[in-house]
This record gives structure tokens, sequence and C-alpha cells, in this order.
């Protein structure tokens, strides 16, 4: 079962930007707000508080990265906690209204203060809120309706996306989850893909494919690995994608990841075939400009290589950065789309 701690550790894990939620980290003295970009501290090392004020009484000093005693915005606060309470979220000119603000200005207000748009924070309350209950033993269906959901259908299509598997799943801790995988020549060597029953939840670039077999087993160490031949079409599609990956790959795809890395994978997808961009731009896209090195840590984290295109993000200074299947062919990656 979730305690109250735990639940306050997944916001942070997620950087999820709740504009009440502050966490200090005891070996280093320093208080930072939810959602701040610095390096996620080691989980024992963490305490969590309700207001700056409390974090500064027990000893610790302000963060320089996201400054959590700055720009309160106590009325951004107030529209949070309405967010919050509600099995419905109100609606955007509802919250504008009660915070004095026309529609436009407090969104763009909001957008600064959390780093979201009302309907993404009130997304990420509600996804917080399924974790919460599944975690602390709640049945699907108890879930689906006490999170806001009007039907079981919009419940798992939803659900599915924000935990990358099925509720069920997700309540029973994953065990023994089925991940077919195959592998095949491709210009940059071998690449082994492997799937649940939702699609595609890795493709990996390497040598050998002992190799490619013995890093997916790291990744999915409590599933059900299992090589299939029948799989070869599928395994066929995702070579020649990466052969030629100016064309979509028109495969369903199963992205496991928290919601800040989700939201850095989709802008990814954005950028067209042969431009690339910085980290920085990159955090900037997604409305977190100071997150630079989230971002970074975001692509390093990236399982499915060319389907979501790490390889397109250089450093500011035009070096080609980290890319976890070898700098040599994020460059050929670079140099065919181009």
């Amino acid at each position: 079962m979730m305690t109250a701690t735990d639940k306050r550790w997944a916001v942070v894990e997620a950087r999820t930007p709740v504009p009440s939620l502050y966490y200090a980290v005891r070996t280093t003295g320093v208080f930072c707000r939810a959602g701040c970009p610095s390096r996620l501290p080691r989980r024992e090392n963490v305490e969590f508080f309700d207001s700056p004020d409390a974090a500064r009484a027990a000893g610790f000093r302000p963060c320089k990265r996201c400054r959590p005693e700055t720009e309160a915005h106590p009325e951004i606060v107030n529209a949070c906690r309405s967010i919050e309470r509600a099995e419905t979220p109100p609606g955007t000119n509802e919250l504008a209204s009660d915070a004095g603000l026309s529609v436009s200005a407090f969104q763009r207000l909001f957008k600064r203060v959390t780093g979201l748009t009302p309907k993404g924070y009130a997304d990420a309350v509600r996804d917080g809120r399924v974790r919460g209950l599944l975690g602390d033993g709640a049945s699907v269906t108890a879930t689906a309706y006490a999170s806001g959901f009007e039907s079981s259908s919009r419940f798992f299509a939803k659900s599915g996306e924000s935990l990358g598997m099925t509720p069920g799943l997700y309540r029973k801790g994953a065990p023994g989850m089925r991940i077919r995988y195959g592998t095949a020549p491709c210009r940059l060597g071998r690449v082994l893909v492997a799937a649940t029953e939702r699609g595609i939840c890795s493709i990996t670039l390497g040598d050998s494919d002992g190799e490619l077999a013995a890093l997916l087993k790291e990744e999915f160490h409590q599933a059900d690995l299992r090589h299939d031949d029948d799989f070869a079409e599928i395994v066929s599609q995702v070579a020649a994608f990466v052969d030629a990956p100016a064309q979509a790959l028109q495969l369903p795809v199963d992205i496991q990841g928290t919601a800040f890395q989700r939201r850095v994978w989709e802008e990814l997808r954005r950028i067209p075939p042969g431009e690339t961009r910085t980290y920085t731009e990159l955090a900037s896209a997604i409305g977190k400009p100071k997150a630079v090195r989230a971002v970074a840590s975001a692509c390093a984290a990236n399982k499915l290589a060319v389907a979501i295109p790490c390889h397109r993000v250089k450093r500011n200074d035009g070096a080609q950065g980290g890319y976890r299947w070898g700098i040599e062919r994020k460059q050929q990656l670079q140099d065919s789309e181009s």
C-alpha cells in the first residue's frame, strides 16, 4: 500500500510542479519545489514540506535553480487546490474568473508557475490519483470512477497511456508481463524489437544479438521474455524504418515513462527529419527552459531508438552529446536524414 510519503515521492520523481509540495535533501541541506529540474536525489535522503517556511525552520536553504521562495502567486495556488479537490476538474473560464484574471492571462500565468496548462495539471492530478488508488489495492473499477472517469473504456485508454501498462498489471506490480522480441540486421548493425500486448516497448541498436538480448533482460528484468520467430515480420518493418527513418513508423508503441519523460518524447517526435534541436531548445519547447539537464536525462532514458528520435538533439555548442546506442550511429542517422 502506498503511504502519503510514497505518493509525494512519486510526484517529485515525475517532476510534477505541485505548488504546495517542497522537498529537502539532507545530504546537501537544500530544499526545492516539486518540479525542480535539478538532479533527482536518492529517496532515503529526502524530507517533504508544505511550505518554504517549514523547510527553512528545519534548517534547509532554498535551491538556487527553482527558487522555491519566489513567485508564490496565491491565485494559481488556489486554482491548483480547486483542481485537486474537484471530482470533475473546473473549466478554465471558471478558474480564471475565480483568480480575477482574463482567460488568456490566467493560462499564461498558470503555465509559467506550474509548467503545465490547467488541463495538463488536471491530467497529472488524475494520474496521481490513479496510481495512489491502485497502489493502495483499490479495484480497477473503483479506481476508474473514483478518479473521475465516466466510463471504464475511457479509463483503460487514458490510464494505459500514463501507466505504460494496463491498470490491472500496475496494481499487481507488473509481474510476468509477457514481452516478445526478435532481432534483424540493419544498416546500423543489429536491431532488437520487443513488444508487449499493447505495442512496441523497445527498439535497441547494437553489434550482436547476445548483447541486445542481455540489455533487454536488464531493462525488463521482471518480465517473461520470449524470442518469437513469428514476430519476424514486425521486426523487419522496424528494421526498414531504421534504414529509412524519414517515413513514419506505422506500428503501435507502448511508451513507458514518467509524465515529464513523455512530454520530452512527444516533443522529440515533432522534430522533422533532417532537422536538429539543442537540449536548451527542447527544454524551452516543453515550457521548462531551466530543465535542460532533466531533458537530457529523458532523452537518455528513451527505449525506442529512432521511433522517438532523440538522435535529433545536440548540445548547445554543436557537439553530439550522448546517445545510448553510440555516437557514430547518432551521426549516421542525422546524415541519412539530411
